[in-house]
């Protein structure tokens, strides 16, 4: 069973558009260094529903299995990326599901 793992970031209010944007692209160079990550797509709220409670963007990847999930969550590559973004954000959440 696939692991599908989403996190929604909320940018600190003095976060630049240049940071957030290398920070996106940041996410997206994940998929070529972690092993077991089949797919990765990421976006910014669109909704007009108004519910987002301040999360401006969303990665979502899809991992073969919890195995591989939990390979990238201490993977360097990741933890390097992370120690990076940090600085710019206000709050994270995760949400995983068996898909």
């Amino acid at each position: 069973m696939t692991i599908k793992h989403l996190v929604l970031l909320r940018f600190k209010p003095d976060t630049t558009l240049a940071d957030q944007t290398e920070c996106k692209a940041g996410f997206a160079d994940l998929q070529k260094y972690i092993p077991g990550m089949l797919s990765f797509e990421q976006g910014s709220d669109v909704s007009p529903e108004g519910k987002n409670h301040g999360f401006e963007h969303v990665a979502a990847m899809t991992f073969i299995d919890a195995a591989a999930r939990d390979a990238y969550l201490i993977h360097p590559a990741h933890l390097a990326f992370v120690a990076r973004l940090s600085p710019h954000l206000a709050d994270v959440l995760v949400f995983d599901y068996a898909h």
